[in-house]
């Protein structure tokens, strides 16, 4: 099992990327092997202040960069040579079997979509993120791949998330909800509504109706699906709510009595983790003939090294054979409203 990551990819990078492989590495079954794609001198330089650095780990040479703020496709195009235009170009030569990138998303998915392909019945591909909820982890696809869906986009994101559902976070039977402005089956925009007549007549799928923002994290459903627009606006929105209100209280705490925060600090640290995307290293996307997963721009090394171990999961499942096998049963693309 060979593993590529991005070196170069994210705000942190190349050190806390570098630290992160290195960490899974050391805590890795033993056929693992990670694969550092960048600049070599810069990526070693890391490596050697890291010592000792397990010898599963080999270092690719790429001498391009794409940044954060590039035009996607367009740099996919001319960085031939980028860090994540080799890493992805390795995986399609079948160098690598996963792929793991914190760097610019858009390009990532770019380079996948084009040079990887995608699986039979997928004609777009989704970005699948596991939230934590106060009654446990909860998948929302598309998180920003696709932000002009079709109905029959978010049918196959139900089919191929709720695969991911049942194998990586074991859920037996994973309910499916639509993210909408109502519960009312009328509610909601001419996708959503077309959207939720195809999830509703899906016999593959276990639909439970629309679901509001406000229960997102009220434990009635283990998928929530949405455009990739409204994704990743409520992705955004709730990670920066989050970390607000923790250092709220935390503040709060501290200022009312310095001892009673010292007490709570486990608490406080342990109720974060719970609450920490890093917790669940980063998102597959969903639908790919291979397997990519897209890390937070601001991962650092624990985010990385538990992507890491989302890649090894998603391998050892073989997940990509499960979601052809559930996507051949629902009807073709051409038979649903377009």
């Amino acid at each position: 099992m060979r593993i590529g990551v991005d070196a170069m990819g994210g705000d942190y990078a190349p050190r806390e990327i570098v630290r992160g492989v290195v960490e899974a590495a050391q805590r890795a079954r033993d056929d693992l092997e990670l694969v550092l794609i960048g600049d070599e001198a810069i990526v070693q330089r890391e490596l050697d202040r890291l010592e000792p650095v397990p010898d599963r780990i080999e270092v690719v040479h790429a001498s391009q960069v794409i940044g954060m703020n590039e035009s996607p496709v367009e740099a996919v195009r001319t960085k031939k040579d980028s860090s994540i235009a080799r890493m992805v170009a390795m995986a399609v030569e079948g160098k690598l079997d996963a792929c793991i990138s914190a760097g610019n998303t858009g390009a990532f998915v770019a380079a996948s979509q084009i040079r990887m392909k995608l699986l039979p019945d997928m004609s777009r591909a989704g970005i699948a993120v596991v939230l934590p909820s106060f009654t446990g982890p909860i998948i929302l696809c598309d998180a920003g791949a696709n932000i002009t869906p079709k109905p029959h986009h978010l049918l196959a994101y139900a089919i191929t998330a709720s695969a991911y559902a049942r194998y990586v976070l074991r859920v037996d039977r994973p309910r499916v909800a639509l993210l909408s402005v109502g519960q009312e089956d009328a509610k909601g925009t001419d996708l959503v509504r077309q959207s939720h007549e195809l999830l509703r007549d899906s016999k593959g799928v276990n639909f439970v109706g629309n679901l509001e923002g406000r229960d997102l994290f009220r434990g009635g459903c283990d998928v929530v699906i949405c455009d990739g627009f409204v994704g990743n606006i409520a992705l955004k929105l709730i990670e920066g709510l989050a970390e607000g209100l923790f250092k709220t209280i935390s503040r709060e705490i501290a200022l009312a009595s310095p001892e009673l925060a010292k007490s709570m600090e486990p608490v406080v640290k342990r109720v974060w983790a719970n609450h920490d995307y890093a917790e669940y290293g980063g998102a597959p996307l969903l639908g790919i003939d291979g397997v990519c997963i897209i890390c937070h721009g601001s991962s650092e090394y624990i985010a990385i090294r538990n992507a890491v171990r989302v890649a090894t999961d998603y391998l050892e499942h073989d997940l990509n054979a499960i979601i052809s096998a559930e996507l051949a049963k629902e009807p073709s693309s051409e038979s649903v409203p377009q």
